[in-house]
């Protein structure tokens, strides 16, 4: 089995298209077609279903794929490895994270590292939590700042970066506002919540704490960016239950503490692959973050 074989069937899996996936990958669509075709026949069993407007995996096609992306990082953290030993960082940095994770200045962190390895390509990718570990698992990203979203496992790593309680923010018309007590989630049982789409952390912490306190809540807003969740609060359309960090970012909404049970329940972290499969450009991030946080 060729590594370009397994390129090439990748890239077709992703685009799902072959002439897209030839374009992409600088080759001929004949040539891409013949290399699927000795890949099928090494394999014994086809890969795709053809169509005429796209293709589809196959079971044995969605087998390979996640093997197949997992051999292409290792090949790729090889070369760079060795790169590395040789004084200098090459290759592509591949981070995902959630939109305003506490303490990860994301932004800054990747300009301080192009500023150090300016022959490292970056790409950065938002997602929610659960796709982010996902896709640092099967070798398509790097690293990820997420929430803990799963148990360390034999192809998933974590590393701790903060934690933080959550709070409610509202408007300040809203009748919580004038609430002189500390909020449980009974109080809130009967209000019109804005939260995020059920794959990101937040979202996951306070489903969890709900079902913990036995009480129902309904999301009536559903957004997938932290300012659209704003907005609608700034508008006194609901309220949102948030990582506490969260409060600096508007100062017209008002903040109310929440007893649920967990002081730290929002815990940030680095998702990594096991030690010796991380690449280098994601050591020398975790490196910078760590220097950065002193």
């Amino acid at each position: 089995m060729e590594l370009r074989h397994l390129q090439h069937f990748v890239a077709v899996a992703e685009d799902q298209h072959f002439t897209r996936a030839a374009e992409r990958l600088l080759v001929s669509q004949s040539g891409l077609s013949a290399s699927i075709r000795a890949l099928e026949r090494e394999l014994r069993a086809p890969l795709f279903v053809r169509t005429t407007r796209r293709v589809t995996l196959t079971e044995a096609g969605r087998a390979l794929l996640g093997e197949a992306q997992r051999v292409l990082a290792q090949v790729r953290s090889a070369h760079e490895a060795v790169a590395a030993v040789q004084g200098v960082l090459r290759g592509t940095l591949s981070l995902g994270t959630e939109q305003c994770v506490a303490g990860v200045p994301v932004a800054g962190l990747l300009a301080a590292f192009r500023r150090r390895h300016p022959d490292v390509e970056i790409r950065l990718r938002q997602a929610g939590s659960g796709e982010l570990a996902e896709e640092v698992a099967a070798g398509r990203l790097d690293l990820a700042f997420a929430y803990r979203t799963q148990a360390d496992s034999d192809q998933l790593r974590s590393v701790s970066l903060a934690g933080e309680p959550m709070t409610v923010l509202c408007h300040p018309e809203h009748r919580l506002a004038a609430h002189g007590a500390v909020l449980t989630p009974r109080d809130l049982a009967d209000e019109v919540f804005v939260d995020f789409h059920p794959d990101w952390g937040p979202r996951r912490v306070t489903d969890t704490a709900f079902a913990e306190a036995g009480v129902r809540r309904t999301v009536a807003l559903e957004v997938n960016d932290v300012h659209g969740l704003l907005d609608l609060l700034d508008e006194n359309l609901g309220i949102a239950v948030v990582p506490r960090h969260f409060r600096h970012k508007r100062a017209s909404l008002t903040s109310l503490p929440l007893s649920y049970g967990d002081e730290s329940a929002y815990e940030t972290i680095a998702l990594l692959p096991p030690a010796q499969s991380t690449s280098p450009a994601a050591r020398a991030l975790m490196g910078l973050l760590e220097t950065a946080s002193g």
